[in-house]
């Protein structure tokens, strides 16, 4: 029979154990709430221990100290500041604004505590903000991408958040190699890695072996990633490729192999589910997650 120091001392070992392999899930919450306590309890009641940051202007501080006090307090992290623009945008006037928004954007995560600030790197396409155009893979885009980010940074000089581009697949930082290369091209402390596994599965080949792809991002990103998003795609048969976003567990996406990787990581960056119609999708989603993550012995 365990003496009550033995039985202490397993309890504290499986609690390392279990607090060693968490996901802090996250996703959005419908209901508008002006009160940062009742926003913060909105998202411990959908069972999530992360929470995209609400919208809150700079001037706002005491509103913003409360919202962080009030995550804190509930144990939610409040995973990034999303400001989807375009920093290339062709428009002089628009990219400057553009710009300005993301700088806000990041002053915000570094006031409030967000892990990051995140944002495509842009496009050159002139019809849509984020859609594909050749120039999308040049070393002008390269070189555009690396003086945004650095400006972005050295602006605000954060001491707590990070700024991140989000993977693409037909943009830079469109592979695990480019965004080594662009990592180390900009040479900020403050530069992360935003993971959306499913925005580089832009082929066949990634498409069936993506759980290799989980690995390499994995295995040479790891350490550098600071949020990622939770979706799943679908291959619609037709006459050319079609990759179709849908709810985690009805698409191929290795959840399995993703989970695993992404709780193993000591920094715990959040996972965002996004992109979503209804509120019954996001509890779908969450569901799985949840359900494959006990089942993977995983804490959410």
């Amino acid at each position: 029979m365990l003496s009550k120091i033995q039985s202490q001392a397993i309890d504290t070992q499986n609690k390392n154990i279990s607090n060693d392999r968490r996901i802090h899930l996250g996703g959005p919450v419908f209901n508008q709430y002006e009160d940062p306590e009742q926003l913060a309890l909105a998202h411990k009641r959908l069972g999530y221990s992360a929470a995209y940051c609400p919208n809150i202007p700079l001037t706002q501080t005491e509103k913003i100290k409360a919202t962080e006090s009030a995550f804190s307090k509930h144990g939610i992290i409040i995973s990034e500041v999303g400001v989807w623009c375009n920093l290339m945008d062709q428009d002089p006037n628009k990219r400057k604004q553009n710009l300005s928004s993301v700088i806000d954007g990041l002053a915000l995560a570094d006031a409030i505590g967000a892990r990051c600030c995140v944002n495509i790197a842009g496009s050159f396409n002139p019809q849509v903000w984020f859609g594909p155009h050749p120039k999308n893979t040049s070393k002008e885009f390269f070189d555009a991408a690396v003086e945004n980010a650095r400006k972005i940074i050295d602006s605000v000089k954060p001491s707590r958040s990070v700024f991140a581009y989000e993977t693409m697949g037909w943009s830079i930082p469109d592979s695990v190699e480019s965004y080594l290369k662009l990592y180390k091209a900009i040479d900020r402390k403050k530069f992360g890695v935003h993971l959306d596994p499913c925005n580089l599965i832009n082929c066949p080949e990634r498409f069936y072996n993506n759980t290799q792809l989980l690995n390499l991002c994995f295995d040479k990103l790891g350490p550098l990633i600071v949020s990622c998003h939770a979706k799943d795609l679908q291959w619609v048969i037709e006459m050319n490729v079609h990759f179709q976003e849908v709810v985690p567990g009805k698409g191929q996406l290795d959840y399995s192999t993703f989970l695993t990787r992404l709780a193993k990581l000591p920094q715990k960056p959040p996972l965002m589910l996004e992109h979503l119609s209804s509120p019954e999708q996001y509890n779908e989603a969450k569901n799985f997650i949840i359900d494959l993550c006990t089942k993977l012995q995983i804490q959410t």
